[in-house]
């Protein structure tokens, strides 16, 4: 099979070189000329080093080519580059083949998950065609063989099991899910908890508080997929308390780290910079507060996390304004 790769991050250059090592022959995309030069040359992408792409995957900066006689396209950009991304393959002649959708978010102001982002952008006879895939997956185990495991959703049941025999060995397990809207909310929001979480850490509070925000943090997470008509169930699984625990939990996750540096008094584009990787849920805490305030949905913990980056609040007070908050009966 002849593979479009958008997105040359590291879990772009992990997944691009998984889908070649099964024989397909994968063009990696990225919009930096020099930074296509450098993997064609070395063949390692910066943060993973030591791992070399596969002999199956070329790469490119030019989109044409990437594109031309595609049978899959698989993106890997970012929830605020998917857009402008696929105008560009929209001018470009549009694509008539499946497309896999691996980044996590929601788009600001419209309030779009990525998926009806690509629906909007390519027009809605495409929407059979997309495909979702999340789960909790970092690039630095998967390229390691790790076992991991992770779901692909879509609107059509036929096209969710094509992609799971093409992504899936021996150590790539992959569910199939229908709920494309639940995979791709958790997926987002997620990170979101993960930076409290970090914040959290990273001002010596202790494994109880973690837990207590990954709990709630899921609460909340269900609560506000409402907005976007998700089924309650998908985020007990993979692609949202698997999702939540592994970007909660793991120094591999920027989300995380990025509020470890904010409880350490960094601001946020000085995080952004030593993370050195787009920090989703940053982006993405406006896009949910945006949901929540339109559908009057109370998100504690999303708000606290925006007071934070945007506001500039003082992580110990939002911690302080959360523990004061009105006891409730807890509801799940």
């Amino acid at each position: 099979m002849k593979i479009c790769y958008l997105g040359a991050g590291t879990w772009g250059f992990c997944l691009a070189s998984l889908l070649a090592s099964k024989g397909n022959q994968v063009t990696l995309w990225t919009a930096n000329p020099e930074f296509a030069k450098t993997l064609a040359k070395t063949r390692e992408h910066p943060k993973l080093p030591r791992f070399q792409a596969d002999a199956n995957v070329t790469f490119t900066s030019d989109l044409k080519v990437a594109l031309q006689g595609a049978e899959l396209v698989v993106e890997s950009v970012t929830s605020k580059g998917i857009r402008p991304v696929f105008e560009q393959v929209r001018a470009l002649g549009n694509v008539s083949c499946p497309i896999v959708i691996t980044s996590k978010g929601i788009e600001q102001n419209s309030g779009l998950l990525l998926p009806e982002v690509v629906v909007q952008v390519l027009g809605k006879e495409k929407q059979n065609q997309i495909c979702c895939l999340s789960g909790p997956s970092h690039a630095e185990e998967v390229i390691q063989h790790l076992p991991t495991s992770i779901v692909a959703a879509s609107y059509d049941a036929q096209l969710s099991r094509q992609i799971v025999e093409i992504f899936s060995t021996s150590y790539f397990r992959i569910y199939p899910n229908n709920d494309l809207n639940g995979v791709a909310f958790g997926g987002a929001m997620k990170n979101i908890i993960a930076i409290a979480c970090g914040i959290s850490d990273g001002l010596g509070f202790g494994d109880n508080t973690k837990a207590a925000l990954m709990t709630r943090g899921l609460h909340e997470i269900r609560k506000l997929s409402v907005t976007k008509g998700c089924k309650p169930e998908t985020l007990n699984g993979l692609a949202g308390m698997g999702d939540l625990c592994v970007t909660c939990l793991s120094k591999l996750s920027r989300n995380y780290m990025f509020g470890r540096l904010i409880a350490e008094g960094l601001a946020s584009q000085a995080a952004q910079q030593q993370i050195g990787m787009v920090v989703e849920g940053a982006y993405t805490c406006l896009s949910a507060l945006q949901l929540a305030q339109k559908a009057q949905i109370d998100v504690p913990i999303t708000q606290a996390i925006h007071t934070i980056l945007y506001q500039g609040l003082d992580p110990r007070e939002a911690v302080k304004a959360l523990l004061q908050r009105a006891i409730k009966e807890e509801h799940l």
